[in-house]
């Protein structure tokens, strides 16, 4: 098999395990160009050639221009795009090669422009900040609930928001994100007829709940709660490429065609066929195997929850979190996230996120009950080894801050900026945005006032071993501020 005539043999196996060819276009022009001999005097520049960079290039096809109707094209992904906005329930959807973020993007500015107000949940991911900054929109900040037995965020109360837009009856859109990065929700249907009633659109970074609504035990998609946009990471929790994602839009209080225009300006025009044929393979995969293929995963991550209750171990549960999100909590038994990942990382285990009070093990329908066994089993046996003196639960930085917005974020990033050292940055006005990672979520963003509450919170989060990103000095030693 060769996409091309220069006797490079293709490494990949096209198989289709699944059966799903028939239904998914681009899964079906994907397999059909790989078993296909080609001469392509077009990019991409290595041809399809493996002996000269190697596999890495291996199944990288272009989306052709044109309406090649059995190759990868724009005709070819409006098809498989109007399958999962059927599938949906949406009156649009779109494939995005540029992750969650670029969708993110254009979410912001699909509703919102500049000087306009927005509400905004402290929940959301860095990427719908950068949002912010490019539609040149006021920010609204609502904080959730934050749960004091775990110190995270649990739900945004419906009054809340009710009470933020009777403040700011000029806002145009309200941003939150379901389920937040350890799987609590919301009550989507609340706060949509919330949004409604001021006659603007819910939209939802529902990033990790792509597998939502394909099984009883499983909350309903976003979409189905009421929510008008929906962007979701098809990498996260389905079997895509990493950087796939998709969006979902419903048109009463959406304008599509302005939709349409925006993400098209965060996308690139070299988009990957790859990509793309692997969020229609995945959104095939849910269509026909879903539940089979979610049960059992469902099952053997609420056995490993009980098995770590059961050891002493502290875990989020309950009925409004995601069954297939497992959040380890640490305070309790007095051992370092930190040192627990070590030791799954010399054992070749990579988690999903760790620090000093929570481990986060990332599990979906590609995992089998004997690997989730097998993963408590090592947790509970390297948690006993580093049982300590127990913590006080605290608030994730993240999450104990309330912002103090002075500027827009637009306005401070485009700043001019002067780096101070961080005790002489209180008081000023961040160009940065500052953020615990993961989950992403800042505790100071372009455009706010830096107090001594937010340093602090900082300057543990990073002694606790937790990464800091997106600032330019991560040592927190120095920080840029607008000038005086």
């Amino acid at each position: 098999m060769s996409q091309h005539a220069f006797g490079a043999a293709t490494l990949l196996d096209t198989k289709d395990p699944m059966g799903l060819r028939s239904s998914a276009p681009l899964l079906d022009a994907w397999i059909r160009d790989m078993e296909t001999d080609r001469s392509p005097f077009q990019i991409p520049g290595h041809k399809g050639r493996t002996d000269l960079t190697g596999a890495i290039v291996d199944g990288d096809i272009p989306v052709l221009p044109g309406n090649h109707p059995y190759r990868i094209s724009p005709s070819l992904i409006l098809e498989a795009e109007a399958l999962a906005a059927d599938l949906w329930g949406a009156d649009l959807c779109r494939f995005g090669v540029n992750g969650s973020s670029g969708s993110n993007h254009a979410a912001v500015m699909a509703v919102a422009g500049p000087g306009d107000k927005v509400i905004v949940s402290r929940t959301l991911h860095k990427s719908v900040l950068v949002g912010l900054v490019y539609a040149g929109v006021v920010p609204i900040w609502v904080r959730p609930e934050i749960n004091p037995e775990t110190g995270l965020p649990e739900y945004l109360p419906s009054s809340r928001l009710a009470e933020t837009l009777a403040q700011h009856p000029d806002a145009k859109a309200v941003f939150i994100g379901e389920p937040s990065y350890v799987g609590t929700m919301s009550n989507i249907p609340r706060l949509a007829q919330v949004a409604h009633e001021h006659g603007i659109p819910l939209v939802v970074d529902a990033a990790w709940a792509a597998h939502f609504g394909f099984h009883p035990a499983l909350p309903n998609h976003p979409l189905a709660e009421g929510a008008d946009i929906v962007v979701t990471s098809a990498h996260k929790t389905l079997p895509s490429y990493s950087q796939a994602s998709f969006v979902l839009v419903r048109g009463e209080y959406v304008d599509l065609s302005r939709f349409n225009k925006v993400f098209d300006s965060t996308q690139t025009t070299s988009m990957s066929g790859r990509i793309l044929a692997s969020i229609d393979a995945a959104r095939a995969l849910l269509a026909r195997h879903g539940e089979e293929l979610i049960d059992p995963i469902i099952a053997a991550t609420g056995r490993g929850r009980a098995r770590l209750r059961e050891a002493g171990i502290g875990v989020i549960d309950g009925q409004y979190i995601d069954p297939l999100k497992l959040v380890i909590l640490l305070s309790t038994v007095g051992a370092d996230g930190n040192l627990v990942e070590a030791e799954l990382l010399a054992a070749n285990i990579d988690l999903e996120m760790a620090n000093r009070d929570v481990i986060i093990p990332m599990i979906t329908f590609a995992d089998t009950p004997d690997r989730i066994d097998d993963l408590i089993d090592r947790i509970i046996k390297i948690v006993d080894a580093h049982r300590g003196e127990l913590r006080p639960i605290k608030t994730a930085a993240a999450f104990s801050i309330a912002p103090e917005v002075v500027v827009t974020p637009r306005e401070a990033f485009f700043s001019d900026y002067e780096v101070v050292p961080a005790a002489e940055a209180v008081g000023r006005v961040s160009v940065e945005m500052i953020c615990p990672y993961p989950p992403g979520v800042p505790v100071l963003s372009p455009g706010e006032r830096i107090t001594e509450e937010a340093l602090n919170a900082l300057f543990e989060a990073r002694d606790a071993g937790t990464r800091i990103a997106y600032v330019a000095d991560r040592t927190l030693a120095t920080l840029k501020v607008m000038p005086l």
